[in-house]
């Protein structure tokens, strides 16, 4: 649903952010509740299946960018960074679990993940009504035509702030091993379905141990150069991964990959969220999220064409170069974002 990104926008600078993430949350509750009364009767389609990905497409397009901007008006001054490792972290721990728990759930009943959908999303409603920003946010006056791509000539005029976005798209476009999995779990590693479900855990798990680490020590000096130095990291475990015959470093390789790319976002994150007035954090949020969804979506199709034309290794050797390249020249063509010294 990225073609909402423009509506999306102005949605996330509403007043109160809060409403927002509780009425996409809400909307996202109903759909599932749809879904598993759909799967316990037995009537569900794949027609309402799409429909109802859509659905929840469409609630997410406005929830993401105003949870992005709702975050920094509940975070202690000083704290951002720590705040932002902790909810990567949640996330990480969301994508190592959710997946188990739904084949399980599914094994009791086909309508039962939904059920545990709508219980979470739910939660989250309460969960989301119960904080309390500590600065408020900015009201805004009625849209313009103007406001729709506010957020756009902002980043346009901000280096840092472009240098950053576009690091994240290029970085993720190239570097999207994770697509070849299934194909190295089967041909290149012989691991079967189960060594497969390793495989996918173990960026996760490299992510989550750096999230600790993070939330306790955070990075204090540096930070535009050490950002730069994660992603050819993601970029180098890469390599090792493509040209690894054995289980243990592969696994290994896609640890330190994860862990690598958690540093990125962390400091990507809370640099546009700290050089980012709080009226403009809505619409920079969304042409952040747009560009993240774009670089998975299209990383994932790079992968799979490269992968077809040259082989899965050299596909995913040659991700991996790139994303180092890209790094490079990132630091030469936005000396600005190199520099920054620290997230204030």
């Amino acid at each position: 649903m990225d073609l909402l990104t423009p509506l999306r926008r102005h949605g996330a600078e509403a007043a109160d952010r809060k409403r927002v993430v509780q009425l996409c949350q809400l909307a996202e509750a109903l759909t599932a509740l749809f879904l598993a009364f759909g799967a316990y009767a037995g009537w569900l389609t794949v027609t309402q299946i799409f429909v109802a990905t859509a659905v929840l497409g469409t609630a997410g397009a406005f929830e993401s960018p105003a949870t992005a901007a709702l975050l920094p008006l509940i975070t202690p001054q000083g704290s951002l960074q720590r705040a932002t490792a902790l909810s990567s972290g949640a996330t990480q721990v969301a994508t190592i679990t959710g997946p188990a728990l739904g084949g399980l759930a599914y094994a009791v009943s086909p309508g039962l993940p939904y059920g545990i959908m709508v219980l979470f999303w739910l939660l989250g409603t309460l969960f989301t009504g119960a904080i309390h920003a500590i600065q408020p946010a900015i009201p805004k006056g009625s849209a313009t035509p103007g406001d729709l791509f506010a957020g756009v000539r902002f980043i346009r005029g901000n280096p840092a702030i472009l240098g950053t976005i576009s690091l994240d798209l290029f970085a993720v476009l190239f570097g999207g091993v994770t697509a070849l999995l299934p194909i190295y779990a089967r041909d290149i590693l012989a691991a079967g379905p189960s060594g497969l479900g390793v495989l996918r855990a173990a960026p996760a798990v490299g992510a989550l141990v750096m999230t600790v680490l993070l939330a306790r020590l955070p990075i204090h000096s540096r930070v535009g150069m050490r950002m730069f130095q994660a992603v050819i990291v993601f970029g180098a475990a890469t390599v090792v991964f493509a040209v690894s015959h054995w289980m243990w470093l592969s696994l290994l390789a896609l640890a330190l990959l994860g862990a690598a790319d958690t540093v990125s976002v962390v400091i990507r994150f809370s640099l546009v969220q700290l050089a980012t007035p709080d009226e403009m954090r809505g619409r920079v949020g969304a042409v952040n999220f747009l560009f993240i969804n774009a670089s998975n979506q299209l990383g994932q199709f790079e992968s799979g064409v490269t992968a077809a034309l040259f082989g899965a290794m050299p596909a995913a050797v040659l991700g991996g170069v790139a994303t180092i390249a890209v790094a490079l020249l990132w630091m030469k063509l936005f000396p600005t974002l190199r520099d920054v010294e620290r997230l204030e």
